[in-house]
Formats: structure tokens, sequence, C-alpha cells
């Protein structure tokens, strides 16, 4: 058996280097979040190793802590992208409906990171970056994650209001029919009664009662008066539900 990078195929220094290095490759083709897994396997080799070959304990545990952190270099990085949180889609061929306080707050929080937090941030990964090592160095690791986060959403918050239509419901005429905007009171099949305000998709807060435009429920009560009564399609089967009020909010309120 030929030699490898002067090391005997045989010694145990290249039986745990080759057999890390064939677990890493096939840990390579499944598809973990995080580098945990991948750090057992390393650390479970090196022990067999130690055990078997005492003698060879000091460049095993060498070669571990080199492994152990190019696996926690590539978790950090995986872990990165699960800051990514799915944030919903624009429906294809429609427009961003936005209320106009939706808007502020949105446009409010983009000024807010651009010139504040991110500013801020960079001062701190600066001052981190000048005190040495850098793959120890918690604030310059988290200063630097938190930028990417940053940056990730002052993109996602540009390219919504880019695409935003602002709909002042303060100045809808059908106050008696559902429209964007609209807070609408119902009743269903079982007499339980409901208030709920249709918004923009990035406006949803279940708490308070606001529902995206596209959700079941916008959609089966859009275009109906007080009075009627429409079907909402849920998992259960279809369930019919009364429009009791409707509301928008005052003249020259801003939406």
């Amino acid at each position: 058996m030929a030699r490898l990078a002067g090391f005997e195929p045989t010694t145990p220094w290249f039986v745990a280097k080759y057999s890390i290095q064939l677990s890493y490759s096939r840990t390579q083709k499944r598809d973990y979040s995080k580098g945990f897994k991948k750090g057992k396997g390393v650390t479970a080799i090196c022990l067999i190793v130690m055990i078997v070959y005492p003698s060879e304990a000091v460049a095993c545990c060498s070669l571990w802590i080199i492994m152990n952190k190019a696996f926690v270099k590539e978790s950090s990085e995986d872990n990165d992208d699960d800051l990514d949180v799915a944030q919903p889609d624009v429906p294809a061929g429609t427009k961003n409906y936005i209320t106009p306080a939706g808007y502020r707050r949105m446009r409010d929080e983009l000024l807010q990171l651009i010139d504040v937090e991110r500013p801020e941030v960079v001062k701190l990964v600066s001052w981190a970056a000048s005190n040495g090592d850098r793959s120890e160095n918690g604030d310059y690791i988290y200063g630097k994650r938190r930028l990417r986060e940053i940056d990730r959403r002052i993109r996602f918050l540009t390219k919504r209001l880019d695409l935003a239509e602002v709909v002042d419901s303060s100045k809808q005429e059908n106050v008696d029919q559902v429209f964007f905007g609209a807070t609408v009171e119902y009743a269903t099949e079982d007499g339980e009664e409901h208030t709920v305000t249709i918004v923009g998709i990035d406006e949803v807060d279940l708490d308070i009662g606001h529902v995206s435009w596209i959700s079941p429920i916008a959609r089966a009560l859009l275009k109906a008066k007080v009075g009627d009564t429409v079907t909402l399609y849920t998992p259960a089967g279809p369930q019919p539900i009364d429009i009791l009020d409707v509301k928008y909010p005052p003249p020259d309120s801003g939406g």
C-alpha cells in the first residue's frame, strides 16, 4: 500500500485522519442543519483511536481540534441560513396592498435599521475585529451575524416598500360593503361572533384580529355586505358565516 503525505496507511494517525475525512465527506451528502452530529462522529473516532493506540493520543487530539473547528464554522454558517425566516410572498399578478399605517411602520423600521442600528453594529464589529483572534471573539461573531440579519431585513423592507400599493380605507365610499381595510364583525353557524380587520400580508397580527387580504376568511368576506351570508372553506368543510357589521377608519384618519 502506497504511502500518503509521509504516513504509513496502517498507522493510527493515518487511520484517524482518513476515518474523519471519510465521515465528513459522507455527512456532506446529508441535510444537517447543525454540525453537532458531525462533531459527535469526529469525537467518537478520535476516542477509539486513542484507546487502541495510547501513544498517538497527542496527534489525535490535535486532529480533533482542527476538524472540530471546521465543523463549528460550518454549523455557524448553516445557522445563519436558518435566520432567513420564510416571508409571505405577494401573489403573482397582484399588487402588494398595504394600509397607510402599515406602510409607515415598515418605512420607520427601515430608517431605524439604516440610520441607527446598522451604524452601531458596524462600530461594534470594527472594535471587536481590532481585539485579535476573530474565530473565538464573541463580540465579533455576534456582530457579524447581527449585521447579516439587519442587511437581510433592509433588503426585504426595501423590496416590499417598492412594491407597496397604499390603500387608504378611510376614503371608502361603500361603507356597508367589505373591501381592503375594513373591520368586519361576523357570526359562525354556532352563533360565535368574531371581528377581523383585513390588512396587507406584511401587517398580519392574529392577536388583534388583523388578517391578510389573501387569507381564506378575507377572501370569503371581500365584497360581501352587511346582512349577507357567505361561505368560508375550512379543512373541516364549508362553513356559512353571517356578516353582522362593517366598519372603516373615520375620514382623514390616515387609514
